[in-house]
């Protein structure tokens, strides 16, 4: 099926050359990262995860979320999806390959990632997130390659390929609920030390996730010649009003805990986020956005008028993946590490290098994206004809 991803318009090799030309300046201020080390991030003796951390954090979400596709399709067998199953699987296959891009420069020295498996701590998450992580990852390779071969084939899929599905939805949920773990297993960071957090991560991941398939349905709808479905397109912006609203109260829940409870330690860290704390505010505007835009989010997703039109949709789509990044990558990082446990602020601001790395990871992913989408635009087309 790969012979499938070499064809295409001027538009199409216009875009793959653009995605190398991102990945290749973002290689080499790598490699100055490698030489140089951590220190051209914004990152400190007290913020010692940043923005490598904070997208990882996002995208895992962000795979997670094809799950809203494969457990209906699979477990409850809703027959609309299945024209769009295979692209919330290739989508998480995508976010996958970023988050561990993400987790190798994070470390500094890529080679320190082989020690997490050569010596493994059995009491670290970390050993468990990376397992799991690993796992999802080969899973929808195996599911998803295999589901469109015999849909080109114009066969069913193998049976051995059931269980795999199966095992596919608890990892999914894992995923992130062992990444939320890594966040609230430090007893140190009041802002993390939640038991929700990971209920938090889940309603954000199924918010996003469809959010931004929603929005690559209808571009391939725009672009191709395949349709998605408006049907399916519809369920799925239910699913993102669904999770927002929660994913927004669970964060309400968190506001009224630690200010009824009046626990410094949990306080401090919200008011640094939304008011600023000791003079410093950075984060202030950042936050306040985040708020404003999955509030509108909302309204443009549960409001049937507004979510029945495929434009506002697309908007409400879209603010609430740039509102849940904000919240889940950049909040959630400077939120739990500033102030310190000692109630001291340093405030954390990425570097030009670091920004442009991460990006350079995003062009990865969408090249590995836009060769995957053209193999199923492809399959879809042929068999169609």
């Amino acid at each position: 099926m790969l012979e499938l991803a070499i064809k295409g318009s001027k538009s199409y090799w216009i875009w793959i050359v653009a995605l190398l030309a991102v990945i290749g300046a973002g290689f080499l201020l790598y490699l100055n990262q490698l030489t140089v080390g951590l220190g051209i991030t914004g990152m400190s003796r007290d913020v010692s995860w940043g923005f490598y951390i904070a997208n990882f954090t996002y995208l895992v979400g962000v795979a997670a979320g094809g799950v809203m596709v494969v457990l209906p399709y699979y477990l409850h067998d809703y027959k609309a999806y299945g024209r769009i199953t295979i692209m919330g699987e290739f989508l998480a296959i995508a976010a996958l390959i970023m988050c561990m891009l993400l987790i190798v420069v994070d470390m500094g020295q890529p080679m320190r990632v082989a020690n997490v498996f050569l010596y493994p701590t059995f009491n670290s998450v970390l050993l468990y997130d990376a397992t799991v992580l690993n796992g999802y990852l080969f899973i929808n390779l195996i599911v998803g390659w295999n589901v469109l071969q015999a849909e080109r084939n114009g066969v069913h899929y193998a049976h051995w390929l059931k269980p795999i599905i199966y095992i596919s939805i608890p990892f999914a949920v894992s995923i992130h609920t062992v990444t939320a773990y890594l966040y609230c297993g430090l007893p140190g960071r009041g802002f993390w030390l939640t038991a929700i957090l990971a209920p938090r991560f889940l309603s954000s991941a199924f918010a996003a996730g469809p959010a931004l398939l929603v929005l690559l349905c209808l571009f391939v709808r725009k672009v191709t010649h395949f349709d998605p479905g408006k049907e399916q397109i519809q369920s799925l912006g239910k699913t993102v009003a669904y999770a927002i609203c929660i994913n927004v109260f669970f964060f309400l829940c968190e506001i009224f805990v630690a200010f009824y409870s009046k626990i410094p330690e949990h306080m401090d860290h919200i008011k640094y986020l939304f008011a600023g704390l000791h003079g410093h505010g950075i984060m202030v505007p950042w936050m306040w956005a985040s708020m404003s835009l999955m509030v509108i989010g909302i309204i443009l997703t549960v409001n049937p008028a507004t979510r029945k039109n495929e434009t506002t949709l697309a908007v409400g789509c879209a603010v609430i993946i740039a509102g849940t990044w904000i919240d889940k990558a950049l909040g959630m990082i400077a939120g739990g590490f500033v102030p310190n446990p000692l109630h001291e602020v340093n405030e954390y601001v990425p570097t030009l290098k670091e920004i442009c790395i991460t990006l350079g990871i995003y062009a990865m992913g969408a090249l590995v994206l836009t060769i995957l989408y053209k193999m199923v635009v492809g399959v879809k087309e042929e068999v169609r004809a």
